[in-house]
């Protein structure tokens, strides 16, 4: 602790003066920030998918980014949940970057450096995540490529809606190694319902972080169409019971969506780790409108 508070000290007193600051939208408001700045320590994956489909320069992050896209950007700064406030004041960025499991570090953080929280959580995945596109082309000076990001997640929603027109209804659940989750149009998840138009299979359910725990006769008993289902041991690369090994029991086989061969498996980091990130957004969609053009009949 004694590191860490002299670390404190030193930045504060070496702190720059910016000449040039610009206000933009965060998680917790309107905030003043340096303009364009040169160096950006990031610890939000969401962030950091965001601000490498704009071709930000000058980005560093934390020693596991667990998307093998962003691994380009692995550093010394700490994890998703802790910084290294040694590494950070030796780092001297512009800003700080946090957001979702780190959230909590913005007040230490920003004594070091100008720190921001863009976290992007909740029921409005979607509208968060245009927003955190629009913040950062606006702080970056990358307004076009903003504008244009903006269009391709509007065309990839169109046509994951269209390829789901007259295709059923939907189950979202999350593995974690034997255990099962299931996640509502309210829940963390529920942007999938939203982007294509797929009504909840199971109406009412829990909308907390974990989701509502569920049985194999649950699932028989919704009967979905569709079953998406999220890997969290995947996700985070733990040595589980994968969910194609957990999902494959007698009951869930008795489901219309396993016997229609309707069980999508998405790219679980890029859901779980990096949810609302531009292009982890982008690729769920993918995978979602290739599923069901598959699925038409």
């Amino acid at each position: 602790m004694r590191l860490i508070a002299l670390a404190l000290s030193a930045a504060i007193a070496a702190a720059p003066a910016w000449s040039e600051t610009t206000r933009i939208e965060t998680a917790t408001g309107t905030a003043e920030v340096p303009a364009n700045p040169a160096s950006t320590v990031v610890f939000d994956m969401a962030a950091l998918d965001t601000l490498d489909a704009l071709e930000v320069p000058g980005l560093a992050s934390i020693g596991n980014t667990y998307l093998d896209y962003l691994s380009d950007y692995e550093g010394e700064a700490g994890t998703l949940f802790e910084p290294d406030f040694e590494a950070l004041n030796a780092m001297q960025p512009d800003l700080v970057i946090l957001g979702g499991r780190s959230a909590e570090q913005v007040e230490p953080v920003s004594r070091l450096a100008p720190a921001i929280d863009m976290t992007i959580w909740g029921e409005d995945i979607l509208g968060q995540a245009r927003d955190r596109i629009t913040s950062y082309g606006a702080l970056y000076d990358r307004a076009d490529a903003a504008e244009a990001l903006l269009a391709q997640i509007d065309d990839a929603i169109a046509n994951v809606q269209a390829a789901a027109e007259g295709q059923g209804d939907a189950l979202i659940v999350l593995t974690n190694g034997p255990k099962v989750s299931a996640y509502g149009a309210g829940s963390r998840f529920g942007w999938l319902h939203a982007a294509s138009g797929l009504p909840e299979a199971a109406e009412g359910l829990d909308a907390s972080t974990h989701g509502e725990a569920v049985s194999f006769e649950f699932i028989r008993e919704v009967n979905p169409d569709w079953l998406i289902v999220i890997d969290r041991g995947a996700a985070i690369g733990a040595e589980s019971q994968s969910a194609r090994s957990t999902l494959d029991n007698p009951l869930v086989r008795e489901t219309a969506a396993w016997q229609n061969d309707r069980i999508v498996y998405l790219d679980a980091a890029r859901v779980y780790i990096a949810g609302g990130g531009a292009q982890a957004t982008l690729d769920t969609l993918g995978i979602l409108e290739d599923a069901l053009a598959g699925g038409k009949s």
